[in-house]
């Protein structure tokens, strides 16, 4: 999570089945039957549901949902705001705490206090007099590795950011765009966090100078250019550490055939940076009451329970289930950094034009 996510991720992409992919939909247009029944959530790459859930709240509510991806998280957050006078949907999901000041101060959603906010864990809790976001789901992004990498070359996996700049680690990191990436720009957010306003820069210049790839997106980043992931070992990718997130080993294990005993890669603990994700209704939608009616849908203990195992992420409702597998393979992390909300609004896109000038040029 999506990371967050997360999603995404904070999701983590292997072996998901997206809903389904449409073309802009006409959200000025509430012209025929079809079109007010049917609901339309733009979200990152890392939305999924199962088929089950979703069928029985299309059938409770009378809505068919349609699902419209744009990329990862930055991409499609900076995309809504582009067209947010006439949106591509009635909802959407993925903005997280990285970027939430940006959507906000964009007008990209109306108010709306969706069924079950109560029930919300009050750490999630956000814009309590406006409900212009309801929060959906929590992960870490953190720097996970290969273990049979280090295994073979009888290396320790770092555990810290402080790790990542030693010379016994040169050229292994491969990270995402901070301007483009939610988990990127966490792992950015997470670096300002420990080092603080004075430090962080200098923190990246020895990143870089320790050989630090940068990428596009998590999905490149994961399943093209880290070695410990099953796309990565298709692509005889050579980047034994990612950024990514605490719940992707359990998707190494859950979704490998067959099932290791135990996950074939690790999270350095000492590198998380919490990640928080929000769904709002996107002001002129052309179905505000699906729209609602969808968002209630996300807060429920139904969604809540099936969403961990479907975008690899935590729920943020009272009494929601976490898998076993979590537990064991990508239990979050301790002592995760974090960033107060307005200090990331003050701050995030100075930081990132200055970590494009030192990285990227």
């Amino acid at each position: 999570m999506s990371i967050t996510k997360k999603a995404t991720v904070f999701a983590v992409g292997l072996g998901l089945v997206t809903l389904s992919a449409c073309g802009s939909s006409d959200s000025g247009s509430d012209n025929s039957e079809a079109e007010s029944k049917t609901v339309t959530l733009v979200s990152h790459n890392s939305w999924a549901v199962s088929k089950g859930v979703l069928a029985a709240f299309e059938k409770q509510s009378g809505y068919k949902v349609k699902v419209l991806e744009d990329g990862d998280a930055g991409q499609a957050v900076n995309k809504a705001i582009l067209t947010k006078d006439n949106p591509q949907g009635d909802v959407f999901f993925g903005v997280d705490n990285t970027l939430l000041s940006r959507a906000l101060d964009n007008d990209l959603f109306q108010s709306y206090e969706a069924k079950g906010s109560d029930l919300i864990l009050p750490e999630f809790r956000v814009d309590q007099d406006k409900h212009r976001v309801t929060p959906v789901d929590t992960g870490d992004i953190c720097v996970n590795y290969d273990k049979a990498y280090f295994s073979e070359h009888e290396l320790a996996p770092p555990t810290s950011y402080d790790d990542l700049i030693k010379p016994a680690y040169k050229n292994l990191l491969v990270t995402e765009n901070a301007s483009t990436s939610s988990p990127g720009l966490g792992f950015l957010l997470g670096t300002a966090a420990k080092y603080g306003d004075g430090g962080w820069q200098d923190y990246w210049k020895k990143l870089k100078a320790n050989g630090v790839k940068v990428v596009d997106g998590w999905e490149q980043a994961y399943n093209e250019e880290f070695s410990g992931s099953a796309g990565g070992k298709k692509a005889k990718a050579d980047r034994p550490l990612v950024v990514s997130y605490a719940s992707s080993p359990p998707a190494e294990v859950i979704y490998a055939d067959p099932k290791p005993t135990s996950a074939p890669t690790g999270v350095a603990d000492g590198t998380c940076f919490r990640q928080v994700e929000y769904a709002g209704l996107l002001n002129n939608a052309g179905n505000t009451e699906g729209g609602k009616a969808l968002l209630d849908f996300l807060l429920t203990k139904t969604f809540q329970d099936d969403m961990p195992l479907n975008m690899f992420v935590y729920p943020v409702r009272e009494g929601a289930q976490v898998p076993a597998e979590f537990t064991e393979y990508g239990p979050q992390a301790k002592n995760p950094e974090t960033l107060d909300p307005a200090k990331i609004a003050d701050n995030r896109d100075d930081w990132v034009k200055s970590w494009t000038s030192l990285v990227l040029k």
